[in-house]
This record gives structure tokens, sequence and C-alpha cells, in this order.
């Protein structure tokens, strides 16, 4: 953990946006995520690498307790999210998750017209009036996903009707439709083509001037391309956690070298 302390001081000046420390979570008797320290930052972006199994994705989802529907889950440590505890037992799940957005790795739009998945939760948060209001955000939100241009003359169209790389940035759309502070991502892009992954990619990196964007992707070229912040996870634990250009050009540890070099994983 020598170099999590490391990273923790140089990151200790910048505008943390989420502070984890000494998470656990366990699934029944089995250990997933071990003594996880990581400072998240804003207005970046950060990737979760490792491979398969490593606890990533379980990682992520601690972020908006989004492990709170899984009965056998229990997360220890404390996760701070602008200096408030998300796991206070006064934080309203429902309403953590409207800051704390999530895109998923297969695109799953709602059984809706496109307005109404855009418009779906600013609606049951209570965060609009009137339809005025509410076409303005459906629009900004669709514009901020790169996708107005695209869908703006058949808002009333179904959402699962567009193609596979349209259905995601809807789903971005979506998640950001409820003006949140972070977004989370997990593995956005694998259900995705090349030309549609290139799109989501420079999405992201857009979207980083207005969010915190932490983005979970089983691709170390992925990760070197859109994050400033990377993260390498194995058998549970944040084996090292610094900018992304170190830890692919020099990283400290010899597992994170072995892993990106391809020796595993």
């Amino acid at each position: 953990m020598t170099n999590m302390r490391l990273a923790d001081q140089k990151v200790k000046h910048a505008d943390v946006k989420i502070e984890a420390r000494d998470v656990d979570v366990f699934y029944g008797t089995n250990h997933a995520i071990k003594s996880v320290d990581v400072d998240i930052l804003d207005k970046t972006v950060t990737a979760f690498i490792g491979p398969s199994g490593c606890g990533k994705s379980t990682f992520l989802r601690c972020l908006n307790r989004m492990n709170d529907t899984i009965s056998i889950c229990k997360v220890t440590g404390s996760i701070l999210l602008d200096g408030g505890n998300i796991y206070d037992r006064k934080v309203d799940p429902v309403q953590l998750r409207a800051k704390v957005g999530m895109v998923f790795q297969k695109p799953n739009p709602f059984p809706k017209s496109i307005y109404d998945n855009i418009s779906y939760g600013p609606r049951i948060h209570g965060l609009v009036s009137t339809k005025a209001d509410m076409d303005e955000v459906v629009e900004k939100s669709l514009r901020k996903a790169a996708i107005w241009d695209e869908v703006k003359d058949r808002l009333d169209a179904p959402g699962t009707g567009l193609s596979g790389g349209q259905q995601q940035r809807l789903c971005i759309a979506r998640a950001i439709a409820t003006a949140p502070e972070v977004l989370l991502m997990d593995e956005p892009c694998s259900a995705l083509d090349p030309i549609a992954t290139a799109q989501v990619e420079e999405l992201i990196d857009e979207l980083r001037e207005s969010f915190s964007v932490v983005i979970v992707t089983h691709s170390m070229q992925q990760a070197a391309r859109v994050s400033q912040k990377t993260a390498f996870f194995h058998l549970g634990e944040v084996v090292e956690y610094d900018e992304t250009q170190k830890i692919f050009t020099n990283p400290v540890d010899q597992r994170t070298q072995d892993y990106i070099t391809g020796r595993f994983g």
C-alpha cells in the first residue's frame, strides 16, 4: 500500500470529489474488495483496469451504492462524496444515484420514447416543473451526449430502435439528465463496434469538463486514451493508482508492469 500513500500525497491539494478509505466488500464469505484507498478527482476521467474478476466493477458499484441491491453484500470503510459519507443512514440511495449517475456495459434504454428516456429521471426526482423546462433538459442532455442532431426529429420514436452506439449515447444522456456530479461507466464500449467506441470515447473526453467520470474498462488502450488517472486492480486490491501516463510508462509495482506488458490477465 506504500504506492497508494504516495499517490494520496500527490492529490491532497487537488480537487477531490470522492474519497474512499479502507473499503472492503464481502459477498457472503467471499472477500471481494480489500482495503481500497482511492481519491477520485473532479473534472477528471479515472480508469479502473485489471483482469476479469479483480474487483473493479464491484468497487465502482460501491460509489453509488448499487451493491445495496445484493442481499449478501456487505460494504465497510468510508466513501465520502464532497466530504459527506454516502453510506450514512440518512442518505437516500435513490437521491444519491441522481448525483452519481451510471452507464452500464450493455446499452439499456427504457422501452419508451427517446424523449421519455431522458425525461424520466428529472420527473421522478422533481427537478423540473414545466413542459418547457423539461424540453430544455431533454435537448441539453441529448446535446451533451452528442446525439441531438441524430434524434431531434424523432423524439417520440422508441429508444430501443436506435443503433447500439446511439443507444449507449442515449443512456449517457439519460444519466446526465438529473445533473449528476459524478458519472460512473462500467465498460461502456464493450458491446460496441470500433466506430461507436470512438464516438463514446470522444464524448467521455468532453464530459469531463462538466463531471467527474469513472470508467471501468478491460481495454488498456482505452484507459490510456481517455483517462488522466488510472487505478490497477488485482485480486480485490488496488495495486497502484497514479497519473495514467505514469502507470503505463513507468509503473512502480511489478504486478502492474506484468499486466500492462501482457504477462497475465
